[in-house]
Order: structure tokens, then C-alpha cells, then sequence
């Protein structure tokens, strides 16, 4: 059909997409699969087809890396999560933008000291959050 020109892939309407899935796959696509996932996937199976799969070692790699991008945050070592004292966090809110010193002892913000990022985030919402997520220091 269209071997390793990947690029062709993005030219296929749904039928042509659904005609090339049974024949890549054996089957029909499953239902509510969206053109652009059997695009990318017919792509990738004709990169395979042509250049062959990751080697074990790779897969093994891939795996392992995963599983630590998947590993809870809070499982990290504080020091990957610790700011450097001078470090200026900002956050807007509701309008208006907050400004927020890192100290040695805590942080500072308005000229207030507080011991946590999460007291200053109760401060400013009202509410409870987590300092960290509420700063954007917590990916997850």
C-alpha cells in the first residue's frame, strides 16, 4: 500500500483509514477510534515494517524510564523539590499576581513571613492547597 512514506498517512480519509487497518491488523479498527490515532498507528507499523522494532535492551530502557516518570513526586528526594533562597515564585489569581521570596527559614510575600508554601496558597484562595502544586512546582 504506502510502505514507509509516512507522510502519506495524514492524506487518508476515514474509510481508506478503516481499509488499511484491516489490512495491517487483521481486523477492523476498534469503535470510536478517532482518523488521527489510525493514522499514527498504520504510520508506526510501517516505520516498523520497514526499520524494524526497538531491541530488547531499548525496551527494557523505555520500560524502566516510565516507570520513574510515573513514580509519585512526593517519592522524590526533598532536595529535587527544595528552592534556593532568593528564588521568586509567581502565581496570578483571580486577577490579580502574587509575588513570593523564598527565605532561608520560609518565604516572604507583601512583607509577611510564612513557613510554607501551602500557608501562603491558604492565604491567598482561601481554601486548602497544596503550596507546591498551587506555585507550579508539583508536575504531577
Amino acid at each position: 500500500m504506502i510502505g514507509s512514506d509516512v507522510a502519506a498517512f495524514d492524506e487518508l480519509d476515514r474509510d481508506a483509514c478503516i481499509e488499511a487497518w484491516g489490512k495491517q491488523f487483521g481486523r477492523k479498527p476498534p469503535k470510536f477510534v478517532s482518523v488521527q490515532f489510525m493514522r499514527r498507528a498504520l504510520a508506526y507499523e510501517a516505520q516498523v515494517k520497514a526499520h524494524g522494532r526497538h531491541s530488547p535492551a531499548v525496551r527494557k530502557a523505555l520500560v524502566r524510564s516510565l516507570k520513574d516518570v510515573r513514580r509519585p513526586r512526593s517519592a522524590l528526594p526533598a532536595s529535587s523539590m527544595s528552592l534556593r533562597p532568593g528564588t521568586h515564585l509567581v502565581r496570578e489569581w483571580n486577577g490579580r499576581s502574587y509575588q513570593v521570596e523564598v527565605l532561608d527559614d520560609g518565604f516572604q510575600m507583601d512583607g509577611k513571613r510564612y513557613r510554607s508554601l501551602s500557608a501562603i496558597a491558604r492565604k491567598i484562595t482561601g481554601a486548602h492547597w497544596s503550596g507546591p502544586r498551587f506555585f507550579g512546582l508539583d508536575a504531577s
